[in-house]
């Protein structure tokens, strides 16, 4: 038995439906928003690899360190460990969990963030966060 039907059109919405009334009481039923699409995971990464070499506020951090503070500032948890060699490093967020509209206000903050730091992008300065 499938697990997740993505509701793309009116058969898939069909499917999902014939699943439920297949499966056994006590059984859990959890609808979710979509995660983030590809499209916009490739965006954020172009991303922070500008933020990491524009260096703003003087701040050197590695694209991944930069999305673990973006993700923090838009309030959802980061944590950081002290890894064997001593240096910190987070744990704790995953990107790939965030809906589309949350990837879409991440990357809405990461562009005004470079905005007020100069940031130069790779890509085209206008945005579209999909």
């Amino acid at each position: 038995m499938r697990d997740q039907v993505r509701l793309v059109g009116d058969t898939q919405r069909a499917f999902a439906k014939r699943l439920v009334d297949e499966m056994p009481i006590g059984w859990i039923v959890k609808f979710v928003e979509p995660t983030r699409t590809n499209d916009q995971n490739a965006r954020m990464h172009a991303m922070l690899a500008d933020v990491s070499r524009a260096e703003p506020m003087g701040r050197k951090h590695t694209p991944d360190d930069w999305k673990a503070i973006f993700m923090n500032a838009c309030g959802w948890e980061c944590q950081f460990t002290v890894g064997l060699d001593g240096r910190p490093f987070p744990q704790g967020f995953r990107s790939s969990r965030l809906t589309v509209k949350q990837m879409s206000n991440l990357i809405e903050y990461i562009f005004a963030f470079g905005a007020e730091h100069d940031v130069a992008w790779s890509e085209p300065t206008e945005r579209k966060a999909a």
